[in-house]
């Protein structure tokens, strides 16, 4: 008689491998578990970025800020530039001995208009880059600021 204790007949039979015998497979790999957030981070707060990105009601009210001021720029140095263009005829309307004049036999209205406004277009132009560089700069600072 054989005194072996009886096998549960309820747990499942130990596997038996097929092939060769295989290394130990090492420690197992480790998994990280983290939990969802249920609710936002509180005291996220909402920086003027943030609303330019989620295109928001305030994000909007920054961007027509920035434009505005940039169409104020330009107009202003714009009707600057006209104001001073137009004053070479006026100057030569009210005093018409200017009209008169020669430098290096060229009429002096002729110079003021053909070399004259070269130099004026340049200036303007610079006035305006930098006053435009100087918005924008404000712009991301205050982007960047919170």
């Amino acid at each position: 008689m054989n005194h072996e204790p009886a096998a549960d007949a309820s747990a499942p039979p130990s596997p038996v491998p097929f092939g060769p015998p295989s290394a130990p497979a090492g420690p197992p790999q480790r998994v990280r578990v983290t939990a969802p957030r249920s609710a936002p981070a509180s005291g996220a707060p909402y920086t003027v970025s943030r609303e330019l990105d989620e295109q928001t009601e305030v994000g909007e009210l920054f961007i027509n800020s920035l434009i505005r001021s940039q169409l104020r720029l330009a107009l202003v140095v714009g009707g600057g530039f006209m104001l001073i263009l137009l004053g070479v005829p006026v100057l030569l309307a009210f005093l018409p001995v200017i009209a008169s004049l020669t430098l290096f036999t060229v009429p002096l209205p002729w110079f003021l208009l053909g070399a004259g406004v070269y130099p004026l277009v340049i200036v303007c132009g610079a006035l305006y880059v930098r006053s435009a560089a100087r918005n924008e700069q404000r712009f991301r600072d205050l982007v960047d600021d919170v």
